[in-house]
Formats: C-alpha cells, sequence, structure tokens
C-alpha cells in the first residue's frame, strides 16, 4: 500500500510540473517597449527649411555693345595678361574684368554673294569714269591757263579787249572748280568700291584687330570679389549680356523659400538657428518677409507656393565667416516659445477616434490615456490635459500593444 501511494504522488508531482511547463510557457510574455518620461522645460515651435546664403549686393558686369569677348584670361596689348578667376580681389574702375573685340563678318549666301560681285564691278566702272572725268577737266583746266596767260600778255599791250581777259579768267575758276568736284566724285566712287569690297571679306580669312585701341575694356564698377564668371570663354554675344558677378562675401544674408502657409506665422525680428552646413548652429534673425508668394515646383513634381523671407546674422563675423555664396544651410525659425511646459514626445502620441491618445504604463501594464495637446514641433508637444509630470509613455507604440496589455522596458544593448 505505501508503494502504490508513493508511486501515485511521484505521477501527480510530474504531471503538475509538465501542466505548470506548459502553461508558463503558453502565459503571453511582456512586450519589450520604448519608455519616456513626461517632463517640464522649455519648448518651442520652429519652422524648418533648407535655405541658401546670398551676398547682399551683387554687380553684373554686362556687355555693353554686341562684339566678341575674349576669354578671361588672354594676353592683350602691352599690358601682358588680364587674368580674373572666381575669388580674386577686383577694385573699381582700375581692375580689367573683360575685354571685346568687334565681330568678324558673316557668311553670305550665294544670292548675296553674286548681287555684292555685280555692285563691286559697278563700283569699279564708276571710279573709271570718275577718273576719266578728272583727267579730263585737267586738260580743260591746262588749256584755259594758257588762254589766260596769252590774254594777260595781249592785254598789256592793249590788243584785246577787256572783256576777253575776264572771259578767259572765268573760264580758269570755272575748271579749277569743276576739277575739284570731279576728284569728290572720284573720292566718293573710291569709297563706295571700298564699302562693297568690305562687305565682301571672307569671314576665314577676316583677322582680329590686335591693336589696344581696337577693343573695349570693362573695369570691375565696385571693389569687391568676383563670385562668378558667367561667360568664361571666347564668344560673340548680345547687349546687355551678363558676362561678370562681383560682390562682396562678407556682406551675407540668408534667404529661405518657405511654404505660405508657414511664413504667415513668421514675425520680423523672429529668432532664427542655424545648422546643417558643416558649422556649430549660428543665430540670426527675420529680417523681411516678402508680402508676394511665388510658384515653386518640388523635387517630387508638387506645385507649391513660397514666400521668400530673408535673414540677417545677429552673431560676430568670425562665427559665420566660413560660409560663402549660395552655401546651403538649414534654418529653424522660431514662431513660439515658453521655458516651463509639459510636453510629451511626439512619437508617443496616436489617433484613437477624433482624439489624441497615449499608452501610459501604470504597474507594468499599459493604459490608454487621452490628452489634449497645444503646440507642437517635430519632437515634442505641449500637454494641455490628459498627463502629468513623472508619468511614464510608450514610444512608437506597434499593433501588438492593447489597452491593459503587460510591458516591460526594452533592454539597449
Amino acid at each position: 500500500m505505501p508503494t502504490n501511494w508513493t508511486k501515485r504522488a511521484t505521477l501527480g508531482a510530474v504531471l503538475a510540473l509538465i501542466v505548470g511547463g506548459l502553461i508558463w510557457f503558453a502565459w503571453p510574455a511582456p512586450t519589450p517597449v520604448d519608455l519616456a518620461t513626461i517632463a517640464r522645460g522649455a519648448m518651442e515651435v520652429t519652422v524648418d527649411d533648407e535655405a541658401k546664403t546670398h551676398v547682399r549686393h551683387i554687380y553684373t558686369v554686362s556687355a555693353p555693345i554686341a562684339g566678341k569677348v575674349l576669354r578671361i584670361s588672354h594676353p592683350f596689348g602691352e599690358k601682358g595678361t588680364i587674368s580674373v578667376h572666381v575669388g580674386d580681389q577686383v577694385k573699381a574702375a582700375e581692375t580689367i574684368v573683360a575685354v571685346m573685340q568687334p565681330t568678324t563678318p558673316s557668311f553670305l549666301d550665294a544670292r548675296s554673294r553674286e548681287e555684292l560681285q555685280a555692285m563691286l564691278t559697278a563700283a569699279d566702272a564708276g571710279v573709271t569714269l570718275a577718273e576719266a572725268e578728272v583727267r579730263r577737266i585737267e586738260a580743260a583746266l591746262e588749256f584755259a591757263r594758257s588762254e589766260l596767260r596769252r590774254s594777260e600778255a595781249l592785254a598789256r599791250t592793249s590788243s584785246i579787249p577787256e572783256r576777253s581777259l575776264e572771259k578767259a579768267r572765268l573760264d580758269v575758276a570755272t575748271n579749277e572748280a569743276a576739277l575739284a568736284s570731279a576728284k569728290a566724285q572720284h573720292d566718293v566712287r573710291r569709297s563706295e568700291r571700298a564699302s562693297v569690297a568690305a562687305r565682301l571679306i571672307n569671314p576665314l580669312t577676316a583677322t582680329p584687330e590686335s591693336r589696344s585701341d581696337c577693343c573695349i575694356q570693362l573695369r570691375a564698377p565696385v571693389t569687391g570679389v568676383v563670385l562668378k564668371i558667367v561667360q568664361e570663354s571666347e564668344a560673340v554675344v548680345l547687349p546687355g549680356a551678363a558676362l561678370i558677378e562681383i560682390g562682396d562675401p562678407q556682406d551675407l544674408e540668408v534667404v529661405a523659400d518657405l511654404l505660405s502657409t508657414d511664413a504667415v506665422q513668421i514675425k520680423v525680428g523672429a529668432s532664427v538657428r542655424f545648422d546643417g552646413w558643416g558649422g556649430s548652429p549660428i543665430m540670426g534673425r527675420v529680417v523681411r518677409v516678402d508680402p508676394a508668394g511665388f510658384l515653386k515646383v518640388s523635387a517630387l513634381g508638387i506645385e507649391e507656393q513660397r514666400v521668400r523671407t530673408t535673414i540677417d546674422f545677429s552673431g560676430p563675423p568670425e562665427e559665420w565667416s566660413r560660409l560663402g555664396h549660395d552655401y546651403r544651410v538649414i534654418v529653424h525659425v522660431t514662431v513660439w516659445g515658453a521655458d516651463d511646459v509639459l510636453q510629451v514626445p511626439v512619437a508617443a502620441l496616436f489617433r484613437q477616434g477624433n482624439q489624441w491618445a497615449v499608452y501610459a504604463v501604470k504597474n507594468g501594464r499599459a493604459r490608454v490615456a487621452e490628452v489634449a495637446i497645444g503646440h507642437r514641433n517635430n519632437r515634442t508637444a505641449e500637454i494641455v490635459s490628459g498627463l502629468a509630470a513623472g508619468e511614464t509613455v510608450i514610444l512608437h507604440p506597434s499593433d501588438r500593444i492593447k489597452n491593459g496589455s503587460r510591458v516591460t522596458q526594452r533592454q539597449t544593448e
């Protein structure tokens, strides 16, 4: 009998252990989660976006006339080489930044060339005709002068009347005037012939002028630094074509194209923090929000209404002197701030119906707590009601978390 009871007790204990083990393995384990503690502290709401630095006053040197702009670094005249590169210092009214030459003649089509050849032949004939007219009038003038000399000799002996002497003098004066007119006409014909011949110059054989007085030297309008060479290579440009941009890289401002929905929240004088430029954060302030917006297409092809916002640096130049023109920065424009705010991480919030809610951890279990939030930035949100300082909430709650679920702090490595 005792042996049977011992066997039964042993068997019962084994069965109890097996059942307990099965229950232990089947019992749901606490879900590991990330936790955060609700606390009070300083908070600010910012408008964040990309921006660019910009030299406040940029002076563009443009072509005053149509012509050929020589390459920025080239030999010219007797002064040696004119060489201007991006970053070079230039002085107002002294530094030559570009040189322009006349353009070479253009090519002619077949009809235009034939017409000009015919005009050149006619111009040659006109020159020949003018030369013949000059020779004819010179012969007539020589004869008139001979007649005048004979008339003067006869007049001294009173062999001819005074009228004949005056007639001889008139013939000489008339022929002299005719000769001057014929020579002028000859010059006109030669100039016309040269004009037609110039229009027939082949651009392949035309050589550019090398004299220093043939070209236009463009000098820097202000003292500063070359920011950009728009037209670096030799090219034919039209009047007003931009060649070089000059400015002062120490006279910097930041220009941000913000969404119009964000721009309406920004006030002139608002504090700004710059980062993402490769150095320590820099402080600034808003100086202007443009009254008119413009349409801009994002990288995803979305049309957005943007507003240009201008920001000045508020710190000493030593903090931002490494920045240059058109450098990228990230701006954080403060639109609201307070020193003592009860706040919760945005990662803990989720929607429950029309309300915001969080999972608060109490006695190792997750409990849904509806909250009312005020201001919010991309990291934290202001708690108006629903939570108190010191409470613990779950960050990034997954679909495994339900009301009443057992949770435990995730162990970090």
